[in-house]
């Protein structure tokens, strides 16, 4: 079975010299297997006729074209297309009653579809694109057959959270509390407001609140709907760990009467909250897989060493591991900053910072609750804000990627990248920047048209591109999949290794920060009001000493090495307490 899939905002006809008309063996032969179809601007390739030669593939200046071969068996299971050579997915996940289920896999893979066609807004065509197609025949005798009945009857009613909540003041407006006054259908809003700890948040517009506010707020008006199945896609962007647990603890409240299905990239929130998790594989933008479903544990490792047993596909080439490293006590590297002790005041709240340094060639990791003071530590170390009391070394370049991005250039990625980035479309850049962060296929595309992890990507790509002593990336890891945020992790580690400085990394995945970390700093305090940070300590004590701060252990999964939260008040929780080890037991 070979698919020929056509990205519509990635060809641009008019922009090329038809490479992939020209270049085509059959076309040379008389054939019509790529055609510009009356009425249509982008051409159609015919899959019957179609040799899988992968000419175009290599040709087209804005790879836009993916010629792939599946297994002859899924195309029974195909459950939706977008239009002629237009992505499609296979077979779909159920979601099972009082249960959490999960769904992992890349970004562009098809996860946000499934959502939708659970959630009634798309009805699958099977693959028939200019027809109407039968479902519930096509899923007679299965537990989706019950499913879809009662769905497309209104038995069923679907609430859903999605994933991109920095939108939200873009369609509501008005304070918080009126927002989620209009969505409590059930009478809940004292409990849910108070369960999110949003108490302080009410009487604020919907304009002014933080991303981690409009997280939670969206939780909250999902939450408060009445329904029967939820969905949340991404529930931890924006979230601090603290939060992300606390979100997860909800979520699995709620599965004692409802289905719900969560959509997440945070490896340790996903473990946390999950019973179920189906792996989504395939090519992003170009088809999905929907595997069977697995327990939690066993669904994640065959996630991260990508190979699925029982169906017998190899979907990564190489396992996803986790480096499991003693922990060190020192750094015997050059110093290349040392910073005094500083303070800040502004708006009622107050920050200060215990003296500490940073050496050439290291990450140094920053965990902490929101609203703590890390962004403002991050800014006065970057020359954004200045300190009230202490200094810090003025002398050193500094590269920024802020928490928050806007995409104020008008043009292209390619050319966004070039007014910001000397070395763009150097070999150097492209090896070790533009290709591990799979640049190449958004370069044509214009910088206000990327999805948020697209546009994530990009700005870390100007950051880590110039030159700079030190680099500071504040969350990093948000709206990226989980093999994005590890590639990632390699990229920030090279150059700044390559290149003898430094960096300092903001980010709230543990497993993230575990992986790219030499060592921490630690902020604590009351958010909002003040905040304390340590001074730069090793892993094992920056770890033990933020995880006792958020009242969780971790251990490391023997078979992968990715951290793990322990269940509160289990044999293993309280036994690290007892030893105050928080972290760093093995396993």
């Amino acid at each position: 079975m070979r698919i020929a899939v056509i990205d519509q905002d990635r060809c641009q006809p008019k922009k090329c010299s038809l490479e992939c008309v020209k270049f085509c063996p059959g076309v040379r032969i008389g054939d019509e297997t790529v055609v510009f179809e009356e009425g249509k601007t982008k051409p159609t390739i015919s899959e019957e006729l179609c040799t899988g030669c992968g000419i175009c593939v290599k040709k087209c200046p804005f790879n836009a074209i993916s010629i792939i071969g599946l297994p002859d068996e899924l195309e029974h299971d195909l459950i939706h297309q977008y239009g002629e050579n237009g992505f499609r997915f296979f077979r779909l996940p159920y979601p099972r009653e009082n249960a959490v289920n999960g769904l992992i896999g890349p970004n562009g893979i098809g996860k946000t579809t499934v959502i939708k066609i659970l959630s009634g807004e798309i009805k699958p065509n099977l693959g028939r694109y200019e027809e109407e197609s039968d479902l519930l025949e096509y899923f007679s005798g299965t537990q989706f057959y019950d499913y879809f009945t009662d769905l497309y009857n209104g038995e069923i009613k679907a609430v859903y959270k999605p994933q991109y909540v920095d939108q939200l003041p873009k369609t509501a407006k008005g304070s918080v509390k009126k927002l989620l006054e209009k969505t409590d259908e059930e009478g809940k809003l004292d409990k849910v407001v108070n369960d999110l700890e949003l108490q302080e948040s009410l009487d604020n517009d919907i304009s002014e609140v933080s991303g981690g506010e409009l997280q939670r707020i969206a939780i909250a008006a999902t939450i408060l709907k009445e329904g029967d199945i939820y969905v949340f896609d991404e529930p931890s962007s924006y979230l601090d760990v603290k939060q992300r647990l606390n979100v997860g603890k909800i979520i699995r409240n709620l599965s004692n009467e409802k289905r719900v299905l969560v959509v997440e990239h945070d490896l340790v929130l996903l473990d946390y909250l999950t019973d179920y998790v189906t792996i989504m594989y395939g090519k992003s933008g170009a088809y999905g897989v929907v595997s069977h479903p697995r327990t939690v544990r066993e669904g994640i490792n065959t996630y991260l060493i990508g190979y699925l047993k029982e169906e017998n596909i190899r979907f990564r080439k190489t396992p996803l591991k986790f480096e499991v490293r003693p922990p060190t006590k020192g750094w015997s590297a050059e110093e290349l900053i040392e910073f005094e002790d500083l303070e800040k005041s502004y708006n009622g709240f107050s920050l200060k910072v215990k003296r500490g340094d940073i050496f050439k060639g290291e990450v140094v990791g920053i965990l902490g609750p929101n609203a703590i003071g890390k962004t403002t530590f991050v800014k006065m170390l970057a020359g954004v804000i200045k300190p009230d009391k202490g200094k810090v070394d003025s002398d050193l370049t500094v590269s920024y990627k802020p928490q928050y991005i806007k995409p104020e250039f008008e043009g292209t990625v390619s050319e966004a990248l070039a007014k910001t980035v000397d070395a763009f479309g150097s070999k150097l850049f492209d090896k070790e920047i533009g290709r591990p962060l799979e640049l190449e296929y958004i370069y044509p595309m214009p910088l206000q048209d990327l999805s948020g992890g697209e546009l994530q990507r990009v700005s870390i790509a100007m950051c880590l591109g110039q030159e700079a002593d030190i680099y500071l990336l504040d969350e990093p890891s948000a709206y990226l999949d989980v093999e994005q945020r590890l590639n990632l992790a390699k990229v920030i580690r090279r150059s700044i290794e390559n290149k003898g400085s430094a960096g300092i990394v903001v980010d709230h995945d543990i497993l993230f920060t575990d992986h790219i970390a030499d060592r921490l700093m630690v902020f604590q305090g009351e958010p909002g009001v003040k905040g304390e940070s340590t001074s730069t300590l090793s892993m094992e004590d920056g770890m033990n000493r933020f995880l006792k701060g958020v009242g969780v252990t971790f251990r490391r999964d023997p078979e992968t090495g990715r951290p793990r939260v322990n269940k509160l008040g289990s044999r293993k929780d309280k036994e690290q307490k007892e030893k105050d080890k928080y972290y760093y037991l093995t396993f």
